[in-house]
C-alpha cells in the first residue's frame, strides 16, 4: 500500500512538473527558489494534513527560524527584531511568490552580529571572574527579552560565559585537589588528575597540582575562549546553502516533527542509517536550547553497551579524545552532530548532564552498530518449580530487498516456538525502547497470537481507511501473554500493543503511556519531479502520509497506548513523547473495525487489579516514584548560582540524591533467567555472547516491571486452570 501511494504521489507530481518545474521556470532564478518552490508544492499535495499558508503559519515560521538561530539570545539584538518583524506576516507570500528576502535579511544580519560576538567574548574572558559574587543565571532562554543594547547583549555574554567557566574551574579545582591529597575521588576518576597533568606537560605549561586557584581561574578562561575560537571557525566555513537548509526545514517543520528536508549529503546518511550500517554512537538526538538530548538509543550500538548514557540525558560539551571539549550550546543540531560522529575505534569525550540533574563527562569509543543486537533475543525465566519465556525485540525490523531473508515476525515465532518446546507457561514480549519498523511484521505477529481478524486501520489524506487483516486461523501461542512497554515504545510498537488490548488477548504492564507516533511517512526524492534540471542534486522530502488507528477506532496518535498496569519509572514525570515534539498532528478517532475479544482468560479485570494491589506494596515501586518525582523536579530547576561555594554545594547535594537512587539497581527478583538450549550451544564457540547474555540476564533479575509480568504470568495461567478444571468438571 505504501509503495502504491509513494507512486501515485510521484505520478501526479511528474507529470505536473513538465510544465511547472522545468529550467525554463527558473533560468533567471537559484537553487534556492527551486527547492522552496519544489518542497511546498510537495507538501500541499502530498501531506496528510497540509497547513493553510497563511499569516498564522509566517509569524510561526518567523518566530521559529529566530529561536533556532539564536536559542540564547546572544547574537540579535531588539532592534534586529523590530527590523526583522515587517516580514512577520509576510512569509507565507514570499514562500508562494519563491521569495527569500526574509531569509537573506536575517541570515546576513546574523552573520554580522556573529562577528560582533567574537568581540565580546573575547573581551570579557580577558578578564578574571569573581565567583565570590552571590548571583544566578536562569538557563531557561525562551523567557528572556532580546538585548537592547551591547552593553546589555554584554552582560548576556558575561553570565552565559561564567556559566560555561564555572564548570570548567570545578573540574579542575577538584582535580587538583584530588592530585594534590594523592586520592582518587570517585566523581573524578582514577586517572582524570594524572591525564591533566601529562597534558602539562605536553604543552609546557604548569600542571594542576602546582597551580594556584587564581591561575586555575586563568586557565578555566582560556580553555572556554579556545572552545569559543574553535566553534567560530567551524561557523565560519558553513556556506550560505547550510543556513538555508535550516531555513527550508522551519518551513517543512511547522506540518509535523516528522516531516523532513534531506539536503543531498544528508540524504546518502539517511539511506545509509535505514540499511542499518550506524557509524558513531548509536543515538539520536533532538535539539535543545541547553545542548543536544538523546531521545533514542540505538540497539546494538557504543551508547547501548556502554550503559552509561540514557534517554533524557543532555549533551553540552563535545571533546575528542582528551582535548578540551567544545560547548555546543546554541549551535545548530547538524553541526553538533558533526562533532560526535567520527570513525570506527577514535573516542569522543562527552559532558552530559543526567536527567537526574548532575552533569559527567563520558568517554564513548564509536563504532558500528552490532546489527545481531537489535533482533529479536528470549530467555527463559524460572521462578520456584515453574517456568515462563520472554522474548527481546528492539524493533520492527524486514530487509526490504528480500522479506523472507529476515524479519522482526519470522524471528519472533521461532523463539515463540523454542520457548514452548522449553516448557514455557506464559510469554512476556518486551517492546520498551522499540522505536517501531515494518508495519507487515506487525501484522504478522499479531497473527501468532490470536485466531484471525483486523490488526491495524490506517487512513491517508482524504481517503477511505483500510484495515489490515491477520487472516491465518492457526494460533502459535495460546497461553498467557503480557506485552512491556514505556515511554519510548513507539508506532509499530503501539499497533502491536494496541491490537493485543483491544481483544484482550494480552495484559500491557508499563509506564502511562507510550511515546504516541501515529503517523507513517514516505521519502519522495526532488529530482523525481524535476525535468532537465541543471542545478545538481535536490535532495528528498520525508513526508507524513498516513495515521495509524487502533481497531477500536481510536487514534495511536498522541495517546499512545495506556497500559493496563502502569509501573513508574524516572521519566514518568517528564515529556519524551510525541507531545514534546513541536507540530504534531492531533489525536482523532474513526468507525472500529469488526473484531471479537479473546475469550482464553476467566479473570482478566481480576488479574489487572491484583496486580494493582501488589504495586501498591512493593517498596521498590515507591521509590521508583520518589526518584520519578525529583527527576522532575530537577528537571523543572533552571535557576544556577554562579557563586562558586553555593554552585559546589548544589552540585553536591545533587549527587548524594543521585547516589541514593542508585540503589535501585541493587534490586533483586530473585527470579533465574536462562538462555535457550540452541544459544548454550554458541556460547562454546562465542565468548562475546555468552558475555552479553550474561550481561542481559543479570539485568533482567533486577527488573521489577519483568518482575510483575511473571506474577501476572502466574496469575493468568492459574485463572486458566480455573477455566479448564472448571470445563473439565461440568463434562464429569
Amino acid at each position: 500500500m505504501k509503495k502504491n501511494l509513494i507512486l501515485v504521489l510521484l505520478v501526479g507530481m511528474v507529470a505536473v512538473a513538465s510544465c511547472s518545474f522545468t529550467n525554463k521556470s527558473f533560468e533567471n532564478d537559484d537553487k534556492d527558489k527551486l527547492l522552496l518552490d519544489l518542497i511546498t508544492y510537495v507538501l500541499e499535495k502530498g501531506h496528510y494534513e497540509p497547513k493553510e499558508i497563511n499569516d498564522k503559519f509566517s509569524a510561526n515560521v518567523f518566530e521559529d527560524f529566530l529561536d533556532i538561530l539564536d536559542p540564547t539570545k546572544r547574537y540579535f539584538l531588539e532592534s534586529d527584531i523590530k527590523e526583522f518583524e515587517k516580514y512577520k506576516y509576510q512569509i507565507d507570500d514570499q514562500i508562494k511568490n519563491t521569495d527569500i528576502t526574509f531569509f537573506s535579511v536575517v541570515h546576513e544580519r546574523l552573520i554580522q552580529r556573529m562577528d560582533e560576538a567574537k568581540e565580546i567574548y573575547a573581551e570579557i574572558l580577558s578578564e578574571p571572574f569573581d565567583y565570590t559574587i552571590k548571583e544566578n543565571i536562569n538557563v531557561d532562554y525562551s523567557e528572556e527579552p532580546y538585548a537592547s543594547n551591547r552593553r546589555q547583549l554584554k552582560e548576556r555574554w558575561r553570565k552565559q560565559l561564567k556559566y560555561n567557566t564555572l564548570g570548567v574551574y570545578d573540574n579542575k579545582v577538584t582535580i587538583r585537589k584530588t592530585a594534590l591529597s594523592g586520592s582518587s575521588k570517585e566523581d573524578v576518576g582514577p586517572d582524570m588528575a594524572s591525564v591533566e597533568i601529562e597534558r602539562a606537560k605536553d604543552n609546557g605549561s604548569k600542571n594542576l597540582k602546582d597551580m594556584t586557584l587564581a591561575e586555575v581561574e586563568v586557565a578555566s578562561r582560556e580553555n572556554v575562549k579556545k572552545n569559543l575560537d574553535e566553534y567560530f571557525d567551524f561557523v565560519s566555513d558553513l556556506e550560505r546553502k547550510d543556513w538555508f537548509v535550516q531555513y527550508l526545514n522551519t518551513i517543512v517543520d511547522e506540518f509535523d516533527p516528522h516531516t523532513f528536508y534531506f539536503a543531498p549529503e544528508e540524504k546518502d546518511k539517511f539511506d545509509i542509517s535505514m540499511s542499518g550500517k550506524f557509524e558513531g554512537i548509536g543515538a539520536r538526538l533532538q535539539k535543545k536550547t541547553e545542548g543536544a538530548k538523546i531521545v533514542e538509543i540505538i540497539s546494538g550500538g557504543p551508547v547501548w553497551r556502554d550503559k552509561t548514557l540514557e534517554v533524557g540525558d543532555e549533551i553540552l560539551k563535545v571533546g575528542q579524545d582528551g582535548d578540551e571539549p567544545i560547548d555546543i550550546v546554541g549551535m545548530r543540531l547538524d553541526d553538533a552532530i558533526k562533532l560526535i560522529k567520527g570513525p570506527k575505534g577514535t573516542v569522543v569525550d562527552l559532558t552530559v548532564r543526567k536527567v537526574d540533574g548532575t552533569v559527567e563527562v563520558v568517554s564513548i569509543t564509536r563504532d558500528v552498530v552490532e546489527l545481531e543486537e537489535s533482533y529479536a533475543k528470549s530467555a527463559t525465566v524460572i521462578k520456584g518449580d515453574r517456568k515462563y519465556g520472554l522474548i527481546d525485540l528492539p524493533k520492527f525490523y524486514v530487509d526490504f530487498e528480500d522479506y523472507t531473508e529476515r524479519n522482526a515476525a519470522s524471528d519472533v515465532a521461532k523463539e515463540v516456538e523454542r520457548l514452548k518446546e522449553a516448557g514455557a507457561e506464559g510469554l512476556i514480549l518486551d517492546l520498551r525502547d522499540n522505536g517501531g519498523g515494518s508495519l507487515k511484521t506487525v501484522v504478522e505477529m499479531a497473527g501468532l497470537f490470536i485466531k484471525d481478524g483486523p490488526i491495524v486501520q490506517v487512513r491517508s489524506s482524504g481517503q477511505r481507511k483500510e484495515i489490515h487483516e491477520d487472516k491465518d486461523e492457526r494460533i502459535q501461542w495460546d497461553g498467557p501473554l503480557v506485552i512491556l512497554v514505556n515511554e519510548l515504545s513507539a508506532s509499530a510498537s503501539e499497533i502491536l500493543a494496541a491490537a493485543m488490548q483491544d481483544y484482550k488477548r494480552a495484559i500491557v504492564i508499563g509506564s502511562k503511556q507510550t511515546f504516541g507516533k501515529g503517523t507513517v511517512q514516505n521519502v519522495i526524492p526532488l529530482d523525481n519531479i524535476v525535468r532537465s534540471n541543471e542545478h545538481g542534486e535536490l535532495g528528498a522530502i520525508k513526508l507524513t502520509t498516513q495515521k495509524f488507528y487502533r481497531i477500536n477506532g481510536g487514534s495511536t496518535q498522541l495517546e499512545g497506548v495506556k497500559s493496563d498496569i502502569v509501573v513508574p519509572d524516572r521519566y514518568s514525570y517528564i515529556d519524551l513523547g510525541e507531545r514534546d515534539q513541536d507540530n504534531p498532528l492531533g489525536w482523532d478517532r474513526i468507525s472500529p473495525a469488526d473484531y471479537n475479544t479473546w475469550e482464553g482468560y476467566l479473570d482478566y479485570e481480576g488479574t489487572i487489579a491484583r496486580s494493582k494491589a501488589r504495586m501498591a506494596t512493593n517498596n521498590q515501586i515507591k521509590m521508583l516514584e520518589e526518584n520519578a518525582r525529583w527527576v522532575k523536579e530537577q528537571q523543572d530547576e533552571n535557576v544556577v548560582s554562579l557563586n562558586y561555594e553555593q554552585y559546589k554545594t548544589e552540585q553536591e547535594a545533587n549527587k548524594r540524591k543521585s547516589d541514593y537512587f542508585k540503589a535501585l539497581r541493587d534490586y533483586d527478583s530473585k527470579l533465574t533467567f536462562e538462555s535457550l538450549k540452541y544459544e548454550q550451544e554458541l556460547f562454546t564457540q562465542d565468548e562475546i555472547l555468552r558475555e552479553k547474555r550474561d550481561r542481559w540476564h543479570n539485568e533482567l533479575a533486577k527488573d521489577v516491571y519483568v518482575e510483575e509480568a511473571v506474577s501476572v504470568l502466574e496469575d493468568l495461567k492459574l485463572t486458566a486452570i480455573k477455566h479448564q478444571n472448571a470445563k473439565l468438571a461440568v463434562k464429569g
